[in-house]
C-alpha cells in the first residue's frame, strides 16, 4: 500500500473506538430507559441508522484503501477517491446523529443533509474506484 493509503486507513481504524462508544451510549441509553430515546422514534431510528452506517461504511472504506492503488488514475484522481470515499463514513453518521440533537426533537432538521452529501460523496468515489479498477 502507499503511504497515502496507509495513512488514510490509519485514520479511518481511529475513528472504530468512537463507532464502538457510540454503541455503548445507544445501549446506556436502552438498558437506563433515558428519557428522549426509546420514547422518541425518529431520534431512535436516526441514531440506530447514523451508528449502522458508520460501523459499514468504515470497513467498506478499509477494504477499499487496498484497491485504490491497484487503480489505472492518476494520482491526483486517486488522492479524490480516498477523500470522497472516507468522507462518506463522517458525514452520513454526523447527518443522522446532528439532525435530532436534542431529545425533544421530532423531525429531522436541516443538518440531515449531511446524510444525502455523504451518499454522494460514496457514490462518486466508488464510481471512480470502480472505473479506475475495470480499466487498467
Amino acid at each position: 500500500m502507499s503511504p497515502a493509503s496507509l495513512t488514510t486507513a490509519g485514520i479511518l481504524l481511529v475513528t472504530v473506538p468512537t463507532i464502538a462508544f457510540g454503541g455503548a451510549t445507544l445501549l446506556r441509553a436502552i438498558g437506563s430507559r433515558a428519557p428522549g430515546y426509546l420514547d422518541n422514534p425518529v431520534r431512535r431510528g436516526l441514531w440506530r441508522a447514523g451508528h449502522a452506517h458508520a460501523g459499514v461504511l468504515v470497513l467498506f472504506s478499509l477494504v477499499a484503501m487496498l484497491y485504490v492503488d491497484q487503480a489505472a488514475l492518476p494520482e491526483g484522481v486517486r488522492t479524490l477517491a480516498r477523500v470522497l470515499i472516507v468522507a462518506a463514513p463522517i458525514l452520513m453518521p454526523l447527518g443522522f446523529f446532528l439532525s435530532v440533537v436534542r431529545p425533544s426533537d421530532t423531525r429531522p432538521s436541516k443538518l440531515i443533509w449531511l446524510t444525502f452529501l455523504g451518499g454522494a460523496s460514496f457514490a462518486v468515489g466508488t464510481l471512480i474506484l470502480g472505473l479506475g479498477l475495470l480499466f487498467r
